[in-house]
């Protein structure tokens, strides 16, 4: 993969090329970014840089084998790590090197894809997958070979942030340490969950989102659509140029939240008081309960972010706003005067805690009933500025 095939991002480009040029390359490094910004792009693009002892910035003038094995991602001394869990063909002990052709598939077809495509293309979106011991032990038995083409080997740690605790304690010791011309990239959408012993040894860089410039741009290459359109869905994509490809083709997983969000608020305000209604969100998170549980952690992290936007509606932040239903019978500015000051908050949290007990295998359906009784009283809370 090719700096110039990456999105913008370039004073991280800049700062890997110049470092590598210079000889200081870190044993260690953590990416951080959101969704869509194109960190594992980059990662993958700066291994093939130091393998192939690329330079001009665009990895060419190198050795022409070792780029060709990075076309179709199979250059021996480039190591991937990432979340797995067990499927139908991998019945238990699942590790990464058994999800090699569809990992080449992902990132032939969506390299700024999520750990939701990833769990898509493997079919099990309803399961979680993590980062175990199994897969440290494969990581110290990989790493402790010689690189087949004699130079830098590295490992690329996709969505770090999923390494359980034992797997990053056994890892602990290698990151500092490791192997002489072994490099560590990790990749993460939260660094704060990933242990600090972890963290404190590697060298961060923060990636930005994407500019809807840099967006509308890409848009427009990839998809030859009009520069209008373009823009109109790099403004709704915030930054994230996965979300963007999706909105092309409207089947951005987000179509079907927002129908399960509007269904859900409204018959969580009609069921103060309400019996039927009540009856009707119980069948609602019943019906949630039945999709995957990654899928229920995705729909809910929507929901936060709908909240927060309708709030910065309400308090005539536009500038800030991006989003725009699909829904015609749903109106944003409507809605927006029941997210307030006094429980946005609570919402939030709410949110967040839901996240957190289906993220360790909790009741989803009791978890999203009690969540939807809990939201009929937070709506119907008066802000503190109108009192």
């Amino acid at each position: 993969m090719l700096f110039s095939e990456i999105l913008g991002q370039n004073h991280i480009k800049s700062h890997l090329t110049l470092s590598a040029d210079a000889g200081r390359i870190p044993h260690a490094q953590l990416f951080v970014g959101p969704e869509g910004s194109g960190t594992l792009p980059m990662a993958i693009a700066y291994a093939q840089y130091i393998l192939c002892g690329n330079s001009n910035s665009e990895n060419t003038n190198g050795n022409e084998s070792c780029n060709l094995k990075f076309k179709s991602i199979s250059h021996p001394d480039l190591h991937f790590a990432f979340p797995v869990t067990t499927n139908d063909k991998i019945k238990k002990h699942p590790v990464s090197k058994h999800f090699l052709e569809e990992w080449r598939q992902l990132l032939a077809q969506q390299p700024y894809g999520n750990l939701f495509d990833w769990y898509k293309l493997l079919g099990v979106d309803n399961k979680q997958g993590r980062i175990g011991v199994d897969e440290a032990q494969d990581i110290v038995k990989s790493l402790s070979l010689k690189a087949y083409e004699g130079g830098y080997k590295v490992m690329l740690i996709w969505m770090a942030e999923k390494m359980n605790t034992e797997a990053s304690n056994k890892l602990l010791k290698l990151i500092e340490e490791p192997p002489e011309k072994t490099v560590f990239i990790l990749i993460a959408e939260d660094e704060e969950q990933i242990i600090g012993t972890i963290r404190s040894r590697c060298q961060i860089l923060h990636f930005p989102r994407l500019s809807e410039v840099v967006i509308t741009e890409a848009l427009v290459k990839k998809y030859n659509i009009d520069e209008a359109v373009a823009t109109k869905i790099a403004q709704q994509s915030n930054g994230n140029f996965n979300k963007a490809c999706d909105l092309v083709y409207q089947d951005s997983e987000d179509i079907q939240f927002e129908k399960w969000f509007i269904a859900w608020v409204r018959t969580a305000f009609k069921a103060k008081g309400n019996k039927a209604s009540i009856r009707a969100l119980i069948t609602w998170a019943e019906d949630i309960a039945k999709t995957g549980r990654e899928t229920q952690k995705q729909f809910l992290h929507f929901c936060i972010n709908y909240f927060r936007q309708a709030m910065l509606l309400n308090y005539k932040a536009n500038e800030l706003v991006y989003l725009e239903p699909k829904s015609e019978s749903f109106k944003l500015e409507k809605f927006a005067p029941f997210v307030h000051d006094s429980n946005i908050m609570e919402i939030t949290n709410e949110l967040q805690d839901a996240i957190y007990h289906i993220e360790r295998n909790g009741n989803s359906k009791i978890i999203l009933t009690d969540l939807s009784i809990k939201l009929t009283r937070l709506l119907h809370k008066k802000s503190q500025a109108n009192a």
